[in-house]
């Protein structure tokens, strides 16, 4: 397809919007119920340190800005969600301080993170050695495909899904989605990238219809009780009549 800088930088940019805005309704979520049941902090850690290596590479192979600017602003608030995870846990009420420290901690970490390794690894990229980059990349994909079998067997312990913003759900693929559509109008298409975006979008939707799945079902089953109810109901003035009438004969 012919490279159009224009739609590049408008679907990046609505797709940074997205999966900048994707997890406000989880944070507000976790916010208002003040706990966090049957979210993985898991999940959310892994993804909050995996958006580092994404940020790395997306800086190095110079993708469009918005693309850039997404993997922090994902970080940040996947980070977020995390420490909600920790701060409204039973089990720390009493260590409320040094989690806010944990937290602040773990986000300057992941930060100072990705920049070492920029600086670590222009240079070489600068000479075209493109192995470091590369590296980085595989390591996000990993890292943001993986992070969501913690939460696939939270659903899997519970049987449901629980805790999770379908809101959140739905503009994570969204922005998944027109991250990929950017890099299809860019001059030169980034398999690296792509995949990890691709990867959320089918990781997400998987999680967002297991719930489906599971309504459906509740559905179908009470459906078939009722049914059996009206049908013992219509069938037992029946029966009766059938069963005083052999005992008349």
């Amino acid at each position: 397809m012919k490279p159009n800088p224009v739609a590049e930088n408008v679907l990046g940019t609505m797709g940074t919007i997205c999966w900048t805005g994707q997890l406000i309704p989880q944070v507000w979520k976790i916010f208002r119920e003040k706990k966090t049941d049957g979210l993985s902090p898991w999940l959310m850690l892994i993804w909050g340190t995996s958006s580092a290596f994404l940020g790395v590479y997306a800086i190095l192979q110079h993708l469009n800005i918005p693309l850039q600017v997404q993997p922090q602003l994902f970080g940040f608030l996947a980070l977020t969600n995390w420490g909600q995870c920790l701060y409204y846990s039973p089990s720390r009420q009493n260590k409320k301080r040094m989690t806010v420290l944990l937290i602040v901690g773990t986000m300057i970490l992941v930060g100072a993170l990705e920049v070492l390794l920029v600086f670590v690894s222009r240079p070489a990229y600068e000479r075209g050695i493109t192995a470091p980059a590369q590296l980085f990349g595989v390591l996000s994909v990993v890292g943001i495909g993986s992070g969501l079998l913690p939460q696939y067997w939270e659903i899997y312990k519970r049987k449901e899904v629980k805790g999770i913003s379908y809101l959140f759900l739905s503009v994570d693929m969204l922005g998944g989605l027109l991250n990929d559509l950017s890099l299809v109008f860019a001059k030169e298409f980034d398999g690296l990238a792509a995949a990890s975006y691709t990867l959320v979008i089918v990781s997400v939707f998987r999680c967002g219809s297991y719930s489906m799945d599971e309504k459906l079902i509740i559905h179908m089953i009470e459906g078939h009780e009722l049914c059996r109810s009206n049908l013992c109901r219509h069938l037992k003035p029946t029966c009766a009549q059938t069963s005083r009438n052999g005992r008349n004969n």
